[in-house]
């Protein structure tokens, strides 16, 4: 009996995995060790992501926030999104309504929280991708070449990553983007885990 008790337990916990809870800071935020330990210099940041061929990720996010706790606890705890993360991306992580003072693209100082306004982010988890082009961006909207305006299943939060990373945003829009992928996967007879 024990042992028929223990074989159901251990195939409902790998048909259900279980979590860890991310860690939350003093904001009220949850982390990741992975975050770049920031001076909040937007041009600087960006910089040192073009210099490591990476592109810069900002995520704005707010306490209390259950779609924020769903991108930690679900899509960051899958070794395949963060490790795609880590190995393309720098992250840097903003408070919707915090008061630390971040220096944009265009030299303005700002409260996390206006510029978050300035940004156009409206809901959370808002992530933004930036990359430095040709030259120094003179404003956010030259450096930003894609955003999640909330939370995306792992699946669709990946592809979109891949997305960005192989510069498919620059020929086509990320809905065709995701239908050719559906297509090519279907076609292997494969179907996407979209949750």
């Amino acid at each position: 009996m024990l042992r028929f008790v223990l074989s159901a337990v251990f195939a409902l916990s790998v048909a259900f995995p279980v979590f860890a809870e991310a860690e939350i800071g003093d904001d009220g935020l949850h982390k990741q060790d992975w975050f770049l330990n920031s001076f909040l210099e937007m041009p600087d940041d960006l910089a040192d992501a073009a210099a490591e061929d990476k592109y810069l990720m900002v995520i704005v996010e707010q306490a209390g926030c259950v779609y924020c706790r769903e991108l930690h606890n679900v899509n960051f705890a899958r070794p395949e999104i963060t490790d795609y993360i880590q190995d393309h991306f720098l992250v840097v992580q903003l408070d919707m309504w915090g008061s630390r003072e971040v220096v944009d693209f265009d030299g303005e100082a700002l409260e996390e929280r206006d510029i978050a306004r300035k940004w156009g982010v409206n809901f959370t988890p808002g992530t933004l991708i930036f990359a430095m082009g040709d030259v120094a961006p003179e404003n956010y909207q030259d450096a930003e070449v894609f955003r999640m305006p909330g939370l995306l299943k792992p699946f669709h939060y990946l592809s979109s990553l891949e997305y960005v990373v192989t510069e498919s945003y620059q020929d086509q829009p990320f809905q065709r983007y995701l239908q050719d992928k559906f297509d090519a996967l279907k076609e292997k007879g494969e179907t996407p885990d979209v949750w």
